[in-house]
């Protein structure tokens, strides 16, 4: 074997590490990453220039469209979810925004305001990423929503760590093809990229402020997990690009947080291999060959390099890889146990929330379209930058706040690759490491950079709510304040 560069070994690599723990099915939002990366090796792979060369809108970019909203805020407003729990003492939306009227193009959100003062608390919007995974199935139902969904997959339960707490929360399903998302355009669900996904996720915003005008002026965050480190500082610089136009809502863009993001090939590459060796999951001969003959630098790698990340991987063995020290699910399905609890996540939970969300009275009470939903849709992607790096750059220079976190168990984009990619900007640092915490516990570590914060949740795997959610709540509230989490 010749050497070859990144681009060709990454979908091998990567490949191959979901064959071995999770038979590469594109089923979670992970799994979807690795098979886009895996796609670099097909005869047609996504066009890989840096984001400023596919560019936002532009002058060759179709007009923005936005549609008439009235009335249609009152349209959205859920009665009552079906199998929540008593005692709802917020008010929660749901519906569709149309991005592409000639291409039948609509986007499908849900909305939580605050139980409190929610006429002044920032607005919020968190994506998943895949790309192509759902962020009302995993950001909305198993990590930072109001609710969880109980083993039976009919029933809800409250998390009283939902980031509802601190902040109005829009969860948008995005692109077209993910969730209850839709087109009427069949090549739409082929032909889509990161791209079009900001710009469509762009439209959806402009016309949702228009359906809830109360919110123009106010703060307003991005947030999201795993490939949303591409969706959200992608957004970031669309809406930044397009503030100036004069006849657009200026959206109050203040900050974004990524966290688990995949942000960098070359970095999250070189941090997975780093991370499980030093976590006793691959041998010293593996690593050692690894350091040897794989060049992440440049990007070009032999055919004993491609050997021995073989053989780390292999090594490995059976294990959740997005929380190495988590339980595995050994069941297929719904069961009769009793209810959640949201301080022991339940790694079956996947189950319960495609049940739920597939019961014709939610998809009603939600105003979603007959759907034989899925947390992750095989949507076709045609575009992507191999980092997201100059981006996350033109970010952190125009002045808004950003801050990339890592849960400390996660194996697939851990903590080590976060900074890694860091490191690349050499930036000087303002607040020198240090522990935070809370509940009287260390509850990570956080430096400040010039221009980025950058903070660990420990304990947490990839789905940082999820696993840590008061430890993630206490994060993203001092993200929203402007503050770095509490030192004692």
């Amino acid at each position: 074997m010749k050497v070859a560069p990144l681009t060709w070994l990454l979908p091998l690599l990567l490949c191959y590490q979901l064959a071995l723990l999770l038979q590469c099915s594109g089923t979670t939002e992970t799994e979807n990453l690795y098979r886009l990366i895996k796609s670099r090796r097909s005869a047609n792979p996504p066009r890989s220039e840096l984001w400023d060369e596919l560019g936002g809108r532009d002058g060759n970019a179709s007009p923005l469209y936005i549609g008439p909203q009235d009335g249609l805020m009152q349209d959205d407003k859920i009665e009552s979810l079906p199998g929540q729990p008593q005692g709802v003492n917020f008010d929660q939306y749901a519906g569709y925004v149309t991005v592409d009227p000639k291409a039948g193009r609509a986007l499908f959100y849900y909305f939580v305001e605050s139980p409190e003062d929610s006429s002044t608390k920032p607005l919020v919007l968190w994506l998943n990423g895949g790309p192509g995974c759902s962020s009302l199935g995993y950001g909305a139902m198993e990590e930072l929503g109001p609710f969880r969904v109980n083993p039976d997959g009919k029933t809800l339960f409250r998390n009283e760590y939902a980031w509802n707490n601190v902040s109005n929360v829009i969860f948008l399903e995005s692109p077209a093809g993910v969730g209850f998302s839709y087109s009427n355009t069949s090549s739409d669900y082929a032909n889509v990229g990161d791209k079009r996904t900001a710009e469509d996720s762009y439209t959806f915003l402009i016309n949702w402020l228009e359906r809830f005008p109360q919110y123009k002026t106010r703060d307003f965050f991005i947030t999201g997990e795993s490939y949303a480190g591409h969706y959200v500082p992608q957004l970031a610089y669309t809406i930044l690009s397009n503030n100036n136009k004069t006849n657009q809502i200026a959206i109050n863009l203040k900050g974004i947080a990524i966290g688990n993001a995949w942000i960098d090939d070359n970095t999250s590459l070189k941090g997975i291999y780093d991370y499980i060796w030093t976590h006793a999951l691959s041998s010293d001969e593996s690593y050692a060959g690894i350091q040897k003959y794989c060049d992440f630098t440049t990007g070009k790698f032999s055919t004993k390099c491609v050997n021995y990340t073989y053989q780390a991987e292999g090594e490995i063995g059976e294990i959740d890889i997005y929380n190495i020290y988590a339980p595995l699910c050994h069941s297929s399905g719904p069961t009769s146990r009793s209810v959640g609890s949201v301080n022991d996540f339940d790694p079956c939970s996947d189950y319960y929330v495609e049940s739920y969300l597939n019961l014709a009275e939610v998809q009603k009470a939600l105003h979603a379209r007959n759907t034989k939903w899925a947390a992750c849709s095989r949507v076709g992607w045609t575009d992507r930058p191999t980092t997201i790096l100059p981006t996350i750059k033109q970010l952190m220079a125009s002045g808004i706040s950003v801050w990339i976190y890592s849960g400390d168990t996660d194996g697939r984009v851990p903590v080590t690759s976060s900074r890694y990619s860091i490191n690349t900007f050499k930036l000087p640092v303002k607040t020198a490491w240090r522990p935070w915490y809370y509940n009287k516990e260390v509850g990570g570590y956080v430096v400040e950079y010039k221009g980025v914060v950058f903070a660990t949740v420990r304990g947490a795997g990839h789905l940082v709510p999820s696993y840590q959610p008061g430890r993630a709540l206490t994060m993203i509230a001092s993200f929203l304040q402007g503050t770095l989490p509490p030192p004692s």
